[in-house]
């Protein structure tokens, strides 16, 4: 179920690179609100803009003008330890190359994001152990991640995302990097989270996790061009979708 409440929200948000006739336009004049529990899918092509949209959505880059809130509190304005503190504690992150500390066993990993915000080390370590039961991995807890596969390494960061119970979880291409048993079971993990009621925001070019969210929004040069709700009989779950059985 979704409120009208907004977790996310932009206006006018803008960023630019470079001057003159270098100018380059990344994100160009973007509205968008995201309300609690709703799963947006970005797509576009290569370069249309849709990773940099998704870094201003987290506060990773800082954008060129217009306006951006998160739960109701001004992003765009906000000093750099505010925001640090708020990404850290609201956010989760997952991205297509994982991110996740080679030194550190899966159980580690999942368990930094709450030890960096302040959580004692027993509630870190519980809450990580059941975020890795729940993607799946409860017994490659003690696994560094040279020894997991890209699928499972992708889980494990499904998970880390989740540790601080996040308000929006923003991915990145969650399953460009995967092998199709791999996508099936990284897909079956967004639906579920969906299901629960998770706030999701994911920049894809893979029809097939698109086909999984509430709206589809289509990007060109920055902007938005179009965009598709997914309702009723027009959502597709993933048991329906070919070549994702067995």
């Amino acid at each position: 179920m979704t409120s009208d409440q907004p977790v996310l929200s932009a206006s006018g948000l803008s960023k630019e690179y470079g001057k003159g006739a270098a100018l380059v336009r990344a994100v160009d004049d973007v509205r968008l609100h995201v309300a609690q529990g709703e799963s947006v899918a970005i797509v576009g092509p290569s370069g249309c803009g849709k990773s940099t949209l998704l870094y201003l959505l987290g506060g990773l880059e800082r954008p060129t003008s217009g306006t951006l809130q998160l739960a109701g509190e001004r992003l765009d304005q906000m000093p750099e330890s505010r925001l640090a503190r708020l990404r850290r504690h609201a956010l989760g992150f997952v991205f297509q190359s994982y991110h996740l500390v080679e030194e550190l066993t899966a159980l580690e990993n999942v368990e930094l994001p709450a030890l960096l915000a302040g959580s004692s080390p027993r509630k870190a370590r519980e809450r990580a152990t059941g975020l890795l039961e729940d993607v799946g991995l409860g017994d490659r807890a003690q696994h560094l991640p040279s020894a997991l596969s890209g699928g499972q390494r992708q889980r494990v960061a499904v998970a880390r995302a989740l540790a601080n119970a996040p308000l929006a979880v923003l991915a990145d291409e969650p399953t460009g990097n995967l092998d199709s048993a791999a996508t099936a079971d990284v897909l079956r993990l967004f639906e579920q989270l969906h299901a629960r009621g998770q706030t999701l925001v994911v920049v894809t070019h893979d029809e097939r996790i698109a086909a999984t969210a509430d709206r589809v929004i289509s990007m060109r040069d920055g902007r938005f061009v179009d965009e598709t709700k997914l309702t009723g009989g027009t959502a597709r779950s993933l048991t329906e979708m070919a070549g994702l059985e067995g």
